[in-house]
């Protein structure tokens, strides 16, 4: 199995992973300037982008990044992950925690029941699927997800991939069996940005909290005027955050 991904710059190796309402297209305003300072790298997961939803047997999102890390020879990096990103980061660091330096966590999740907030999202999105309106799913989904301060470029950018994960995954083998690594916050060591939007659902705020309360060096941060993606909301505030706190 093949991941797509590419890589830009030189210097410490900075990873990048992307929402699962996206695809690694979501990181291009942040790509060009960490490229500047770091060694940027970003793929895209099964089933998103130009990586197939295909798999021999079980398989999951962060035993694929660690084995393109390895494939790499990287052995340590900084993490960046968004939403489901955020994640695959906290489970990559979870089994492997001394490849991660540093880590990032733009509105991850971290295993934490469902708030009825995100159980009334699922249920209108299965909804929608089952009805064969993706359309109707794609709306849903940036609405959803982009705050206010997205423009219209963005949020036509987001459908897109959004669109195309849907389309990719719908067709893909039934069989096919992602599994979710574990996630034990308290054996992550790197120092952690945990990074909260105040327009976000409940449920991701509420996961932000605990994150934070949960591991041994963590700093959380909210931005006030954030939605669920605020590297695409308001991508220069964001990646002079990333160029900060991964410096």
């Amino acid at each position: 199995m093949t991941v797509w991904h590419e890589e830009r710059g030189s210097g410490e190796p900075v990873v990048l992973l992307h929402s699962g309402v996206a695809d690694s297209g979501m990181w291009d305003p942040q790509w060009e300037p960490l490229g500047e300072r770091f060694r940027v790298i970003r793929l895209d997961f099964r089933g998103h982008g130009r990586t197939p939803c295909v798999a021999e047997g079980p398989y999951s999102d962060a035993g694929d990044v660690a084995d393109l890390l390895a494939a790499l020879g990287l052995r340590r990096v900084g993490l960046v992950g968004s939403s489901y990103g955020g994640r695959v980061a906290l489970e990559l660091a979870t089994g492997h925690p001394d490849l991660v330096s540093r880590l990032v966590l733009l509105n991850a999740g971290c295993g934490l029941p469902p708030t009825p907030d995100l159980e009334a999202f699922g249920a209108e999105e299965d909804q929608l699927i089952e009805a064969g309106d993706v359309g109707g799913a794609v709306d849903l989904n940036v609405r959803t997800w982009l705050g206010s301060e997205a423009d219209e470029p963005t949020r036509a950018r987001l459908a897109a991939m959004q669109r195309h994960a849907f389309e990719v995954q719908l067709a893909a083998d039934p069989e096919i069996e992602r599994r979710r690594d574990p996630i034990d916050l308290t054996v992550i060591t790197a120092p952690t940005l945990v990074v909260t939007g105040g327009r976000d659902l409940p449920y991701f705020r509420e996961s932000g909290r605990h994150i934070a309360e949960e591991l041994p060096d963590a700093t959380l941060l909210e931005l006030d005027w954030a939605g669920h993606l605020p590297s695409l909301e308001r991508p220069a505030e964001v990646t002079r955050l990333l160029n900060e706190f991964l410096s």
